[in-house]
């Protein structure tokens, strides 16, 4: 399903990726971590097309994308931005609409060339996304969390096969963050494909069978959650004290920080 190899990305001189293989195939739900800087927007924004690589390959369905159109790329796989510039004069329903122009097959792309199909979906998206209730607002007037839930209706609404996020909860409150990490897994269930960039290391641990941590722009680990969420493996990626212990209703590893006061009165 995604399928990357070797790849390099610069921003200038700086070597932001350094040479990454991954495979995720086709119904996996991975959580992508790692510290900041790491690279895991970078990974986000290539595999989405977003970057150029400066050598290596990714491939979606085993089409690579580099050979492929930008229309062609958003039928194959839709993206949630960590951040995006929202642009006025456009209702909440209108933004979510935008996320159907691939389907459309027009070149004008105005609001009135999509058709009963395409109102469904955003329709589907509004209400999947918890957004429906925003629907007549105007975007430009949300906050930040409700923005992050307009964005990713509007990605649901453009397709759901193949669901690439960049830290798509960072702003939502700890409820909104359970409803949307519900639907994900739900998208899961019913067969997509996601990959979700997150520094919320214990909603990672919560709702992705597989992890994949990057550090430094290589992948440091890969593998089952529950093979590799270990006080070890966290405390080498991250270089802090951290302590791992079972969720008390779900059993899932989580992360717990260590204050430095302590950890260094603990030796």
């Amino acid at each position: 399903m995604i399928r990357v190899a070797s790849l390099r990305v610069n921003y200038g001189r700086r070597e932001a990726l350094r040479g990454v293989d991954l495979h995720v195939a086709r119904g996996e739900l991975v959580g992508l971590c790692g510290p900041n800087g790491s690279g895991k927007t970078t990974l986000i924004k290539a595999l989405a097309g977003l970057l150029s690589a400066a050598s290596g390959t990714i491939e979606i369905n085993g089409a690579d994308i580099a050979t492929l159109s930008h229309r062609e790329r958003a039928l194959r796989l839709s993206c949630v931005p960590q951040r995006t510039e929202v642009p006025a004069g456009f209702s909440v329903r209108e933004l979510v609409l935008m996320g159907r122009f691939a389907h459309t097959g027009l070149l004008t792309g105005f609001l009135s060339d999509y058709g009963p199909e395409d109102h469904a979906a955003v329709e589907a998206a509004l209400r999947d996304a918890r957004a429906d209730n925003l629907a007549e607002r105007q975007a430009a007037e949300l906050s930040g969390g409700e923005i992050q839930r307009v964005l990713l209706a509007r990605a649901l609404a453009q397709g759901r096969e193949v669901l690439l996020l960049d830290e798509a909860v960072s702003a939502l409150d700890m409820a909104r963050r359970v409803e949307a990490y519900d639907l994900l897994a739900t998208l899961n269930k019913n067969g997509g494909t996601i990959l979700s960039a997150l520094h919320d290391l214990n909603l990672a641990a919560l709702y992705c069978p597989r992890l994949v941590f990057l550090k430094a722009g290589l992948i440091a680990l890969d593998g089952p959650t529950t093979d590799i969420f270990t006080e070890s493996n966290l405390k080498d990626i991250y270089e802090t004290d951290i302590r791992v212990a079972a969720h008390p209703v779900t059993g899932a590893p989580q992360a717990h920080l260590v204050p430095g006061a302590v950890a260094a009165a603990l030796g």
